[in-house]
This record gives structure tokens, sequence and C-alpha cells, in this order.
């Protein structure tokens, strides 16, 4: 008879998965992701420019898209592979920790009104997916007298 380990958190990724599925339902431009590889990132503006930063390391221009909807929404959606080691499958080798994560990954972001879509840049180096939106002048809302008789 042979002796098998208890792994406390064998079951754990499993939960997780259908916790995040679960919660997408209700807020689906919100990353609930729990282990794999989500992009961290930074939005700021100034008085001319919105800017979004995506930390995606490991990764090439062809792994991921970055497009924007009929509704001002922001989404870049990839994957991150893990390396294919040749020599990893000949020798055998094992591996005593993973911590870095991979899998496929998507981000929303619902942009503002005063973005000008037709001016945007974006760039990828060094692991960091830069894209800068101009701003416009924020549409004033109309003031309409009614008369009160």
């Amino acid at each position: 008879m042979s002796l098998i380990k208890y792994d406390p958190f064998r079951g754990l990724e499993s939960i997780t998965k259908r916790l995040s599925s679960f919660l997408n339902q209700f807020e689906p431009n919100v990353s609930f992701e729990f282990g794999s590889f989500v992009p961290k990132v930074d939005i700021s503006e100034d008085e001319k420019y919105l800017k979004i930063q995506a930390e995606m390391p490991g990764l090439s221009k062809e792994d991921f898209k970055v497009t924007i909807t009929d509704d001002n929404m922001l989404c870049i959606k990839g994957s991150k592979k893990k390396e294919k080691d040749e020599k990893e499958e000949k020798d055998g080798r094992t591996y005593h920790r993973i911590e870095r994560s991979y899998g496929e990954f998507s981000r929303s972001f619902l942009l503002p009104d005063y973005i000008k879509n037709d001016s945007i840049q974006a760039k990828y180096e060094d692991g960091v997916l830069n894209i800068t939106f101009e701003k416009t002048e924020p549409v004033k809302p109309k003031e309409i007298q009614i008369d009160v008789q």
C-alpha cells in the first residue's frame, strides 16, 4: 500500500475559477482572476492627455491586441504562454517552485466621453504597453429655458 500525501490546496484552483466566472456575470468590466496572469495597470491624466500603462513582461506585440468598442470600452486581450524548454522535456527536469503566472487575460476599461478616438497612440516597449489618448473639451450640458405660465 502506498502513502498518498495530503494537499489541502488541491481543490483551490477549481474553486477560484468558479468564483471568477460567477463574479464576472455581475461586473464584466472588472477582472476577478485568481492565480493567472493579469497585467497591472496605471491610469493617469493631465490637462491634455489620458494615459494608460499596462505591465506585460515577457510578451511580444503579437501576444495581445488592443481594441476600442463603439461604447468607448478599451479592451486589452491576449495570452502569456509558458516557454517550452526542449531540454526540460528531454532531461526530465523537476520544478520545486513555479511562481510566474501564465494564461489568457482580458482587461477592459470604460473610457470617458472626452477622448478623441481618432488620435490614439500606443507603444509597447520593455514589457510596458503605453496608450495615450488626446482629450477634447467636455461637452457642456445644453440649458433650455422653459417658460412657466
